[in-house]
């Protein structure tokens, strides 16, 4: 089997930076882990927010301490460093190639998607964001690897889609079309959510949105890893 591992992310409207950041690192026993922050509100002083709480929790994974206790590191950190008055909000999903499983832990209200022979299970227990107290414990879920499981995070500006217009995102229903016609790929799977979230919004999204979706498959062809990445340079042009 592998693992792949899509990504979509777009900026608030007419905001420069992105209050959401996103790392992948490999573990010491050779898994793979994803990390995902949302800073409080966006833009520049958001953006510092998650770089700190994400470069906290990597630095902790690449030691090879679990990632709930990774999460509480970086939550006691924030709330140390901001007296309580900024939270954030973490998703780690890792694949943990010792125990066959994705291990998903999150401090984070909004939900999680996971998909199983077209059952998709919305994850939505009780979850706090970073930041609020100490020893702000996580939310985690472990699931067996197996071909064809699909898993779907992302930050709250999916959630908050659309609220303006009174047309709020309803991701598990544009889950389950995408699933009742086709198999999709993570990257399709990603892209179509984003795109449509960015539609209620009129184009204009009201909040940085982030998009993970990792998708279990029968191995294609070798045992390379490999990685790809697009990023738009806006006002650039070839010369």
């Amino acid at each position: 089997m592998e693992v792949q591992i899509a990504v979509a992310k777009v900026n608030k409207y007419a905001t420069s930076e992105s209050g959401d950041t996103l790392e992948v690192i490999e573990r010491p026993n050779g898994g793979l882990s994803v990390v995902l922050a949302d800073g409080q509100t966006s833009g520049r002083g958001a953006k510092a927010v998650s770089q700190m709480v994400v470069r906290k929790v990597i630095g902790l994974l690449a030691e090879g301490v679990r990632d709930g206790a990774s999460a509480r590191a970086a939550s006691d950190a924030l709330f140390t460093d901001k007296k309580g008055k900024v939270i954030c909000t973490l998703n780690i999903a890792s694949i943990d190639l010792h125990s066959g499983t994705i291990v998903l832990t999150r401090n984070n209200p909004s939900p999680m998607f996971i998909c199983r022979d077209m059952q998709i299970d919305r994850i939505d227990s009780e979850s706090i964001p970073l930041g609020t107290s100490r020893d702000v414990r996580p939310s985690i879920t472990e699931i067996e690897l197996a071909a064809g499981l699909i898993v779907v995070l992302y930050t709250d500006g999916l959630v908050h889609a659309g609220e303006r217009r009174g047309q709020p995102m309803n991701t598990m229903q544009v889950l389950q079309s995408m699933l009742e016609d086709q198999e999709p790929g993570p990257q399709s799977i990603a892209d179509t959510l984003l795109a449509h979230a960015v539609s209620l919004d009129d184009n204009r999204p009201a909040d940085d949105i982030s998009v993970v979706v990792l998708k279990v498959s029968a191995l294609r062809g070798d045992n390379v890893r490999r990685m790809t990445v697009r990023l738009p340079l806006e006002g650039f042009s070839s010369p």
